[in-house]
């Protein structure tokens, strides 16, 4: 749930990942509930994984939170640096790039719309 961004930030991520896609964008029109043209649902996809977004026009004291995280599998030194770079630029390192035992290459990060990323080398 996005507060105006929704639109923006799915063309960030869909930018990101192959195979991924807009697939189906509502918009709040004349005279309903949300400001006119802002997403009222929208569906996307992430290198094939569904996800939805809405924007609220609704002002909450709460955002996003590193409580939920989209988990990638990244398959090169490449890849998982550049998507650490991108997703954490505007953003926050919650972990920096680096081998935490469990992983050679991991990255932990919150991109400019406060969604949270943990990037992991396969």
């Amino acid at each position: 749930m996005f507060e105006g961004n929704a639109e923006k930030a799915m063309s960030f991520y869909v930018s990101l990942f192959p195979s991924s896609a807009l697939a189906d964008v509502v918009r709040y029109g004349s005279g309903e509930a949300g400001p006119e043209g802002s997403i009222k649902k929208a569906t996307f996809t992430l290198a094939g994984q569904t996800v939805l977004c809405t924007d609220s026009f609704v002002k909450h004291a709460f955002t996003f939170t590193p409580a939920f995280s989209f988990f990638v599998s990244c398959a090169s030194d490449d890849e998982i640096q550049r998507l650490t770079g991108a997703l954490s630029e505007q953003g926050a390192t919650l972990m920096p790039l680096g081998n935490y035992g469990f992983s050679r290459m991991f990255a932990w990060v919150n991109d400019r719309y406060g969604v949270s990323w943990q990037l992991n080398l396969d």
